[in-house]
């Protein structure tokens, strides 16, 4: 099976369980972990913040954020098809008290002037906003990059208004690779980032969160409450070094081998894919004339030897990851043929 339904399906390698099982551990809940604090140390640097926090997970990220920035009844802006508007389970509501007011950007970025558009007045009848949500690279979009010009202008707005500024950086190693940022450049222009571990970079699990030391001081309390507070998690935190350290760079392979299934998947009749946005590592398929529906064909696809993700009516996404080589992707074309004729 070539498995593309994500870059989360990744296991670790034989190196980096050998490294796990060297790690030098402690009880974290006490910050006496000394790989998690190496870990969240190696990331402040990297981010050019003052400190970071390791969490279990890219959701427990962004929404322990989320609570550190706003209060109970607040607002938070972000693109309509963000991550942390479709695949956290309405946490900001749940857990926050905060709603969310999304905004449809182009190719999920919204610029900075929608984003004017849509802060609340100063009056008692409206919401009032609290946060403004970016994300990099978008998932739904098809993995592309957000503009580093356009976060500029958002900053400043953000700046103007007193607002914090939250990037969704889950993937945001692989948009530093293909755009030749580095994480800082990116990550300066706004207030707090959080980056996942455990997909591209093909560690088992945990993401972190990178800010101010006041905040990360909220987030810790907030992490804590969420049930994120873990013991001897250094050797989770060793694999999140080893992977930071030696799959960050290999990046540009699964996007080099992402641009090949595009032009690949563009070959067969009633399949489109927009080249253009196939920026990093995810590739977004239009199957809607091909007569059957996204649901329909990735169950052929998975049957033929192919694993992809229905992401809508008529799209279906593949992911690019370290598992997966030029040959699989090859392979690819020989195994949609036997559905596609």
């Amino acid at each position: 099976m070539i498995d593309l339904r994500s870059d989360t399906v990744t296991t670790p390698t034989q190196a980096m369980r050998e490294f796990m099982m060297a790690a030098e551990v402690g009880d974290d809940v006490f910050n006496e972990d000394p790989t998690v604090n190496q870990l969240q140390e190696m990331i402040a640097e990297m981010t050019g913040k003052e400190r970071a926090i390791f969490v279990p997970s890219g959701t427990q990220g962004n929404q322990v954020a989320v609570n550190a920035h706003t209060r109970p009844g607040q607002e938070i802006i972000c693109d309509y098809n963000s991550h942390i508007f479709n695949y956290e389970s309405g946490s900001a509501a749940m857990l926050s008290g905060a709603q969310l007011h999304p905004i449809l950007g182009q190719n999920g970025h919204p610029r900075a002037e929608q984003i004017a558009e849509v802060i609340r007045p100063l009056d008692d009848h409206y919401p009032q906003t609290g946060l403004i949500c970016l994300e990099n690279t978008h998932n739904r979009a098809g993995g592309t990059i957000f503009p580093l010009a356009e976060i500029k202008k958002i900053s400043a707005l953000a700046e103007k208004h007193k607002l914090p500024l939250h990037l969704d950086g889950a993937r945001l190693w692989n948009a530093s690779v293909a755009s030749n940022i580095s994480i800082a450049e990116w990550t300066q222009h706004v207030d707090s980032v959080s980056l996942c571990f455990s997909k591209g970079l093909g560690a088992p699990v945990g993401s972190i969160v990178a800010g101010a030391g006041a905040f990360i001081d909220r987030v810790h309390f907030y992490r804590k409450a969420y049930g994120g507070g873990m013991r001897q998690v250094g050797i989770l935190a060793a694999a999140c070094i080893f992977a930071v350290e030696n799959h960050f760079d290999r990046l540009q392979e699964d996007h080099e081998n992402a641009r090949l299934l595009g032009t690949i998947l563009n070959d067969f009749k009633g399949i489109n894919v927009i080249m253009p946005n196939v920026q990093t590592n995810i590739v977004i398929a239009d199957v809607s004339k091909t007569g059957r529906s996204a649901v329909e064909l990735a169950d052929l696809l998975y049957q033929a030897g192919l694993a992809s993700i229905p992401f809508g009516r008529y799209k279906i996404r593949f992911v690019t990851h370290m598992l997966i080589k030029r040959d699989h992707i090859i392979q690819c074309k020989d195994i949609i043929k036997k559905v596609i004729v």
